[in-house]
């Protein structure tokens, strides 16, 4: 049996990216099923968003900062 890398990339829930935006977390749903941001699909079929994708959306943003490192 061989075992699948695991993945340094850090995962966004739905909450926590429409916290970032401002938005409510059901309109982030409907951005990924637009194709407007990515969403990774869990096991449990939860989605879940790559943090560096929404960082760099957040960057064009009027009125929102990025955290700095």
């Amino acid at each position: 049996m061989s075992a699948r890398p695991i993945s340094s990339e850090a995962l966004l829930t739905p909450s926590e990216v429409a916290e970032l935006f401002r938005v409510d977390p059901k309109t982030v749903t409907r951005w990924a099923k637009a194709g407007k941001i990515t969403s990774i699909r869990t096991l449990g079929g939860h989605r879940r968003y790559r943090e560096a994708e929404i960082r760099g959306l957040l960057g064009g943003v009027p009125g929102q900062r990025a955290a700095s490192a």
